[in-house]
């Protein structure tokens, strides 16, 4: 702060071409790790990886390898990195690729339809580079993890997250053949990107379900303590179907209180729910006017606790926008 020179830098990518940004501020915590208590930063990807650094010098707290990766599939004038950043703990909290065998759907039909569009592209496993073939980002660009960061409980020592997990099917395109209106049209490059969800012709995701989980990591040991499906399709299929399948789409992040309560809105059910640190177990929920996107946040006033959101929607939410504050008192 005095120089303003860089103390240290740590990459979670090299040579980032699958649009994995770091997705989120870095969380503090003080941990003791191997018997030596340091001041760690804590970083979430959008890969579900987790990155454990020492604060003060950059430096992995937890084992970390540097893995070989795919090296074949990447268009003419582009270059790969040879390997990238593993952290061994903790673990992924995404599956890191998407197989032909783990194709999902509901029926024998659509579950073949995602087989077949799997199988038809470049390489399955993550840091595959993009073709013209075609690739499946599984984890994706939207995550693992995105907005909202983590939340760290800085007495227990555990992190708890929100983890997408839906696959998009991504190609390049030269300019000449891209079509009007993308997105992400990379004009004045030789290509562009076209890319979706990955689903079959019925709109169903071709990863099995959960399709977005609420998970509780021991920063210390490195260890998963639990992961539950968060959130529902209700409000974006009809009864029953949306009882079917747990864990729905989800843009946002958690808070959690000292008592060990876990609150997060961000699903496209527009609920904000509470939940048990020590097991994962939902406690409580209410519906909001829309979907709450935003982290919750808490204060005391005259002795009582609240916990306040707002609630206004998203571009990736059903439901339309808005712009409500909804507060909650908590019993005494």
């Amino acid at each position: 702060m005095e120089t303003g020179e860089v103390a240290w830098h740590f990459q979670t990518v090299h040579h980032d071409i699958w649009d994995f940004d770091v997705p989120a501020q870095p969380t503090f915590a003080e941990l003791t790790i191997d018997g030596k208590t340091r001041p760690a930063v804590v970083q979430v990807t959008k890969m579900g990886m987790t990155f454990v650094l020492d604060r003060e010098t950059g430096r992995p707290l937890h084992p970390m390898i540097e893995r070989p990766v795919p090296q074949e599939g990447a268009v003419p004038g582009e270059y790969l990195s040879p390997t990238q950043p593993f952290p061994v703990k903790p673990e992924p909290l995404h599956p890191l690729g998407l197989m032909p065998e783990g194709a999902w759907g509901l029926t024998f039909w659509d579950r073949g339809q995602c087989r077949d569009i799997i199988e038809s592209v470049s390489g399955h496993g993550i840091y595959t580079p993009p073709s013209e073939q075609g690739v499946v980002l599984y984890p994706s660009n939207l995550g693992g993890h995105n907005w909202g960061a983590p939340a760290v409980d800085p007495d227990r020592k555990i992190m708890i997250t929100n983890t997408k997990r839906l696959p998009i099917h991504l190609r390049l395109a030269p300019q000449a053949e891209c079509p009007d209106n993308l997105p992400f049209p990379q004009r004045d490059s030789p290509y562009c990107v076209i890319m979706d969800v990955l689903t079959s012709s019925l709109g169903i995701p071709c990863s099995a379900p959960p399709w977005a989980t609420l998970d509780a990591t021991d920063l210390e040991t490195g260890e998963i303590l639990w992961s539950v499906p968060l959130g529902t399709l209700e409000k974006m299929v009809s009864w029953p179907f949306y009882h079917l399948i747990k864990g729905g789409m989800e843009m946002g992040g958690p808070m959690v209180t000292a008592a060990g309560l876990v609150f997060i809105a961000a699903t496209s059910d527009a609920y904000l729910r509470a939940f048990d640190i020590e097991n994962g177990d939902e406690l409580w929920k209410i519906d909001l006017p829309t979907t709450g996107n935003a982290v919750p946040m808490s204060y005391h006033y005259r002795g009582r606790q609240y916990v306040v959101i707002a609630a206004g929607g998203h571009f990736t939410s059903p439901l339309p926008s808005g712009d409500y504050l909804v507060a909650f008192r908590l019993p005494d």
